[in-house]
């Protein structure tokens, strides 16, 4: 068996290149997906939301760069210096891009128990916690 390093890597280059191949008609990509998603979740959000929920998913030049496409594609635009909101073309937008997500969602778990599911994020989330320095808990 492989130990669980080998399957989170392959895990997340498998629904990175997936989400990427939905999202592209959109437009986006997985993780300007996930910056629209830290603005439409967080309430006068700020680009340090934006970069301080994601810190683990990409670093700050990749962060930059979807946040950048996000505002340049008109999803989001800046209501105020520091501040960003999505448009009200980008929710109607997000709403789309929510339906093929969750299609996905479903596909990525076919045949998965919804209690295996549960059990596999909380042994991931024990794991982490367990490795993670204590400031950042």
């Amino acid at each position: 068996m492989k130990p669980i390093g080998y399957w989170l890597n392959r895990t997340d280059h498998a629904l990175t290149t997936a989400m990427d191949a939905l999202l592209a008609e959109f437009g986006l990509t997985r993780l300007a997906w996930q910056v629209l998603n830290v603005v439409e979740d967080t309430a006068q959000a700020r680009d340090a939301d934006v970069h301080t929920v994601l810190a683990a998913n990409a670093d700050a030049a990749a962060r930059t760069a979807a946040l950048e496409t996000v505002l340049a594609d008109g999803w989001a635009d800046r209501p105020s210096p520091g501040r960003l909101d999505l448009t009200a073309d980008g929710r109607a937008r997000l709403a789309r891009v929510a339906e093929r997500v969750a299609d996905f969602r479903t596909r990525c778990t076919e045949g998965v128990p919804a209690e295996d599911y549960r059990t596999a994020v909380a042994v991931l989330e024990r794991i982490t916690r367990n490795l993670e320095p204590p400031a950042s808990r």
